[in-house]
């Protein structure tokens, strides 16, 4: 069960996946109402997709492994500025599955 434990590589890919999927669903609808006419959803949703790499650089710093024989946790601790909410979370994973067990805005 130890070799089935995925990788950091694939816990980055994974977080990215969230992530990006999270700030399309939260921040982009509201876009428009944010940041006006210059930044629609449609384009917020091309500027999240191309900066895919740069999160994943962001995760990649931002992440520490522990890992035990049966699985692996994985805190990641996002904060861009002071004036954007900072996030946390801890991801249990074994078995190629990765599980958020919790999910902070702080």
């Amino acid at each position: 069960m130890a070799v089935t434990n995925p990788s950091k590589p694939e816990y980055e890919e994974y977080a990215v996946q969230q992530l990006t999927e999270y700030v399309k669903q939260e921040v982009c609808n509201d876009a428009p109402k944010i940041f006006g006419i210059l930044l629609q959803r449609s384009n917020c949703n091309g500027l999240i997709d191309s900066s895919h790499p740069a999160i994943k650089k962001i995760i990649a710093v931002n992440t520490e492994r522990k890992n035990f024989i049966l699985f692996s946790i994985y805190t990641t601790d996002l904060s861009v500025s002071s004036s954007i909410p900072s996030y946390h979370f801890e991801t249990v994973a074994g078995l190629q599955n990765f599980y958020i067990y919790t999910a902070e805005k702080r």
